[in-house]
């Protein structure tokens, strides 16, 4: 079985080229579906596969007869309506152990934008959950994010990866702290109700600031949010409209097009006499239209922007990052070596199967001794003798040929798989 990887993320594309990557969670189902379709039509039958989305990085991960990464690249280009080769020079391809070095390492939060953070790993999670439920999972790739999770957790406990690292939303409110001199007295707007905007309220909420408001296309779920932080909840069409009344918006939704528009944006500035407005965009692809960025009174930040400002305490975990590459490296060498015997599987099953064969011969005919009428110890005698004989004959009859190299490799077979009385 052959596994391999492909995939762009925070280091490789820029923050437009992920947008045309990006994935809805409801939207991974009927895509693994088609690349499937389109990689099996190759392979001759289905591969197993599985699409981790996130607003840093959109990975396919697969496992099949043989490694198929051009028809994969191929199928992704298609998918976000670009170029192969440009999506190449963009992304990593991977393949065996080092897809599961990398599956490793992005589980414990090593090759995330904030080191060690834990996110990623409940995305990862969800990834390989749709991908079961669609049915796309098979024995390989589950035993890798199987072991995945184990790592990760492994690493969790025993470095200090995740100590002091900076959340996304922790830097967007020290950001808006250095605009803002008392956070307490400005007006929050929330655009989206998922859960990258429940981190950025719970961050922004602890400075108690003057009023929350949670924007989103389905009240229920806004309606929840705006209970838990005090605020209040408003549909995504009167947005436009009450744009002007914040003086922080954070945006996280999974629309495919922008849901703030840079008319949107002048108008709210001049309906503020020109207030600055602080804004957030932390959606893959924009909710917030990249022109707004120019506009005098707006400081907008998208989750690239945000890079620096997360790496800040990065110095101090690289002790922590030697100890967990150390446990990655021991996961490896596990999975390779589950994979090397995975290929000795049908062998396996072919022995098992000879000796049923067997088994299943002498006991019928000791079952007709003994309705005969024949001693129970004469026929217990006579069942082991015609098991033992079964099992020696090959063996026997490769140290009576007449080729003297193939006797000299037959006695060192049975010497070491019948003559060894240490295990």
């Amino acid at each position: 079985m052959a596994v391999w990887a492909l995939g762009i993320n925070h280091n490789t594309a820029p923050l437009d080229l992920r947008g045309r990557f990006a994935f809805a969670l409801d939207q991974i189902a009927p895509t693994l579906h088609g690349l499937r379709d389109s990689v099996g039509a190759r392979l001759g039958r289905q591969p197993e596969a599985a699409i981790l989305s996130t607003c840093n990085r959109t990975e396919i991960y697969c496992a099949g007869a043989q490694h198929e990464i051009d028809t994969t690249v191929e199928w992704l280009a298609h998918s976000g309506g670009v170029n192969a080769g440009l999506l190449r020079s963009h992304a990593y391809t991977l393949q065996d152990a080092g897809v599961a070095r990398h599956a490793f390492r992005v589980a414990s939060g090593l090759d995330s934008m904030v080191l060690g953070e834990a996110q990623i790993l409940g995305q990862l999670k969800d990834a390989v959950r749709v991908a079961d439920e669609a049915g796309a999972l098979g024995t390989t790739l589950n035993q890798l994010f199987q072991r995945s999770f184990a790592v990760a957790k492994e690493v969790r406990t025993s470095t200090e990866i995740g100590a002091h690292s900076i959340s996304m939303s922790a830097a967007a409110v020290r950001l808006a702290g250095q605009l803002f001199e008392d956070l307490s007295k400005v007006r929050v707007l929330f655009v989206g109700a998922g859960e990258m905007i429940e981190l950025a309220a719970t961050h922004f909420a602890a400075k108690s600031p003057k009023s929350i408001a949670i924007a989103n296309r389905t009240l229920e779920r806004g309606e929840k949010l705006a209970t838990r932080f005090g605020g209040e909840v408003m549909r995504l069409a009167d947005l436009p409209a009450r744009l002007h009344e914040f003086d922080i918006v954070v945006s996280s939704t999974a629309s495919q097009l922008p849901i703030i528009g840079l008319g949107a944006v002048e108008r709210a500035l001049k309906a503020r006499k020109h207030r600055p407005m602080f804004m957030v965009d932390l959606a893959v692809p924009r909710d917030i239209e990249p022109e707004v960025k120019a506009l005098e009174d707006v400081y907008l930040y998208t989750v690239d922007d945000l890079a620096h400002v997360v790496q800040t305490g990065h110095a101090n975990r690289q002790a922590a990052v030697a100890q967990a590459e150390a446990i990655i490296d021991a996961g490896v060498q596990s999975f390779v070596h589950w994979m090397d015997q995975r290929g000795a599987v049908p062998l396996i099953q072919q022995l098992n199967s000879q000796a049923d064969e067997w088994r299943a011969a002498e006991l019928a005919r000791a079952r007709k001794l003994l309705a005969r009428g024949e001693d129970v110890d004469a026929v217990l005698e006579a069942l082991s003798r015609g098991l033992t004989q079964k099992m020696l004959h090959g063996a026997m009859a490769e140290l009576r040929t007449g080729d003297a190299e193939a006797r000299q490799r037959a006695q060192q077979a049975i010497e070491h798989f019948f003559l060894r009385k240490e295990r």
